[in-house]
């Protein structure tokens, strides 16, 4: 999966996301959209300078954003919908019939990007993570456990400017903090609060952010051993603890005085379907999120169909292992127990399972030549996620590199039991979240220099996660689990989990099932393993519709492919397909569809 992480201006997200001066770029011909679209990627960092951190480009004319962060207060709510808005009446000014092929892509796909960020806008409560949530406080959503990480991995300490900036943005942090918690005031006001399960996770979290002392806070030690290996004054760890002690912890201890009054009234129900406008939100989300149309239904169904399809396949797999007791859910079971699977749980064993990662990524990248004609000029590497966030954070994601290449790509996983990541699932994820997945894909985009920086940067999950999703299945075509017959049972198994989430997902929040259902679901249909069933239905809860964006993604790409096949027949090659899908990079998947049947229609003209 993505993140907060790589989208830096998914659909949502981005009415309130960045922008940034245009680099030289080999465009060819002068494109009539361009300028307009360099005038809201320009307007949209301004925004949100933790965007032009995240990749590289806080520098020259914008170096002043390199000591700020976003205004998440109710000012900056208004601003985002007031730039949504002021963009949208721009971008439609422009007569898109005469525009270029590859222009017309871009106007659809902007223009997409700003209704859906128009509707999710429209209610007046919430935040985002891996998508809208309706929660601007939880496990996943709010500056306290996204500014900590950000600062220690993103923000760049090499000269004392940099130092001074981070100073800077570690006392702004004090003020994202108490605009989240009148934030979470206003959305109780309104009827709208995260339940239980969810506070008690969010209440976990920022008692581990908030440690007693500076001197155990990542945030000041951070600084200190950076600014210490640059030979910088010791006074920037001394001036770190006085704005931790005097500026954070407060700030810290007051949202926690929040969650803990919203804790002591919350429900246990799951969904949305218990707030007044909870279903409207889920539809916008769902629609934001997957970019289709489909209903909740609709989703539930799809999930249903394929999971049967995809449960038979694993069966025979399983019956060909010598493994032929019990249903699929309880022969997956016993693998997750199967103690030749299984790192120890401490910190070497993850560190193991870190290495083995690193290793799958670099046997995918002897294979990437006979599916690409092109590939990204990026490193990339796996990490543990922090074990700060660990609790509530998801089980693995994937941040894209700066695009001057100055920080890699990074896969993390979450490791607080290593026992939810036996060996066997491991490969599989590698492929969906580093190579061919979310880094060859993004990295392409990226490197794109047909893109404009607006476009290198928009993110649709549908697109992302489904080309993901198909990286996966691709990773078995090419041969990366021709020696390694138990991999491909966590490649399945992990497209079954992904067809589940579908039920899930609609299930919590249309169907209104509970937390525990939810949870029974995945062990029961998977085999899961319960903790990290249990994570994912919390996810679901705090970012509702995301969930589904794989498989739907997934399952329009493989749409795509099969046409092509049979209308190509012998002219149909990989590489070329591949070069089609990946062209115009991330789109919605109606545009996808349409750029995929040009696509065919010109290579049978051919």
């Amino acid at each position: 999966m993505l993140d907060r992480r790589s989208l830096l201006l998914s659909a949502s997200a981005g009415a309130a996301a960045l922008a940034m001066p245009r680099l030289a770029q080999a465009q060819g011909a002068a494109s009539p959209l361009t300028p307009l679209l360099d005038q809201f990627f320009h307007e949209r960092l301004r925004l949100r300078p933790e965007a032009a951190t995240q990749i590289g480009l806080d520098k020259g004319p914008n170096a002043d954003l390199r000591a700020k962060l976003g205004d998440q207060s109710a000012a900056g709510i208004a601003a985002a919908k007031a730039q949504t808005a002021d963009q949208l009446r721009r971008l439609s000014a422009v007569d898109r019939a005469h525009l270029s092929a590859p222009d017309q892509v871009s106007y659809d796909t902007v223009l997409y990007s700003l209704n859906s960020a128009t509707a999710v806008q429209a209610f007046d409560f919430g935040g985002s993570g891996y998508g809208p949530s309706p929660y601007v406080v939880s496990q996943l959503t709010g500056a306290y456990q996204a500014v900590p990480d950000f600062l220690d991995t993103k923000h760049r300490i090499e000269t004392k400017d940099d130092a001074d900036a981070y100073l800077a943005r570690l006392a702004a942090f004090a003020g994202q903090l108490d605009a989240n918690t009148d934030r979470m005031k206003h959305d109780a006001g309104l009827g709208v609060a995260p339940p239980d399960f969810i506070c008690d996770l969010t209440l976990e979290q920022l008692s581990k952010t908030r440690t007693p002392t500076a001197a155990d806070n990542l945030l000041v030690t951070s600084l200190a051993k950076r600014a210490a290996a640059k030979g910088l004054p010791a006074s920037y760890a001394a001036d770190a603890a006085r704005l931790y002690d005097e500026r954070v912890a407060p700030a810290l201890d007051r949202q926690i005085a929040e969650a803990k009054r919203l804790r002591a009234t919350a429900a246990h129900d799951a969904g949305l379907g218990r707030f007044k406008d909870g279903p409207a939100f889920y539809q916008a989300a769902l629609h934001d999120t997957t970019t289709t149309a489909y209903t909740p239904d609709e989703v539930h169904r799809i999930g249903l169909d394929q999971a049967r399809d995809i449960s038979a396949r694993l069966d025979g797999l399983l019956k060909a292992q010598g493994m032929t007791r019990g249903t699929v859910g309880a022969r997956m079971r016993a693998l997750y127990s199967d103690p030749s699977q299984l790192y120890p749980n401490t910190d070497a064993g993850k560190a193991q399972a870190i290495a083995y990662c690193n290793s799958r990524l670099a046997l995918i990248r002897t294979l990437l030549p006979k599916a690409f004609s092109r590939l990204p000029p990026y490193q990339f590497e796996v990490r543990r996620v922090p074990p700060q966030t660990e609790a509530g954070a998801a089980s693995a994601f994937s941040q894209g590199p700066a695009l001057d290449g100055s920080r890699p790509g990074l896969v993390y996983f979450n490791l607080h039991d290593s026992a939810e990541w036996p060996r066997f699932c491991l490969a599989t994820t590698i492929f969906h979240e580093g190579l061919p997945g979310h880094q060859l894909e993004g990295g392409l985009a990226l490197s794109n220099p047909n893109l404009s920086l607006l476009r290198k940067t928009l993110g649709f999950s549908a697109y992302g996660e489904g080309w993901a999703l198909y990286a996966e299945q691709l990773a078995d075509e090419i041969g990366a689990y021709d020696d390694d017959p138990l991999g491909r049972l966590g490649y399945l198994k992990f497209q079954l989990f992904r067809a589940n989430r579908c039920v899930v997902d609609t299930g919590i929040h249309h169907l209104h099932w509970s937390r525990e259902q939810a949870i029974a679901y995945f062990v029961e249909q998977e085999g899961e393993a319960p903790g990290f069933a249990a994570r994912e239905v919390e996810r679901y809860c705090a970012t509702p519709g995301q969930a589904c964006s794989y498989k739907l993604g997934h399952t329009e790409i493989n749409a795509i492919r099969d046409r092509a096949k049979a209308a190509l027949g012998p002219k149909f090659q990989i590489k070329d397909f591949h070069d089609a899908i990946l062209a115009n990079g991330r789109v919605p998947l109606e545009v996808l569809r349409r750029v995929g049947d040009d696509w065919i229609a010109s290579r049978r003209a051919a």
